[in-house]
């Protein structure tokens, strides 16, 4: 069965249209800053609500599958926070956070990524220098 579209569905397809011109890659990861050997990324919280609602006006004298009036509307908020900057130096990867420390397991696991990303990159790394060494 194919379901009808109304207005409400039209306010909405327009007002996630507009959603998604604003909030692209682009809001989250920012442009990257090239200096001489260093690049800086920004990287953002995106915050988005949305909300849309309508309904019909009916007459005594009309039917309910006729034409009608109809009344209703959308919105929508965004909002774009700066937490930190991923800064490149050669093979080097840094993240400096802009925010205080977050409370709780999940704060300290992302405050511990650039470490345990060092780590894994250096035990590869090692691996690597091993098979090469065993191949001569």
């Amino acid at each position: 069965m194919e379901e009808k579209k109304g207005p409400i569905s039209d306010l909405m397809s327009a007002t996630l249209e507009k959603i998604k011109f604003m909030a692209d890659a682009n809001t989250v990861v920012g442009r990257p800053i090239v200096t001489d050997d260093v690049t800086i990324i920004p990287i953002s919280r995106l915050v988005l609500g949305f909300g849309v609602g309508g309904t019909d006006f009916y007459s005594k004298n009309q039917k309910p599958e006729s034409a009608n009036c109809f009344g209703g509307g959308s919105g929508a908020g965004m909002n774009v926070e700066p937490i930190a900057f991923l800064v490149i130096r050669g093979e080097n990867v840094r993240v400096l956070p802009l925010l205080p420390p977050v409370d709780g397991a999940a704060g300290r696991v992302v405050d511990m990524i650039p470490d345990l990303v060092d780590k894994v990159t250096d035990f590869v790394e090692k691996q690597q220098e091993k098979k090469d060494n065993a191949a001569f």
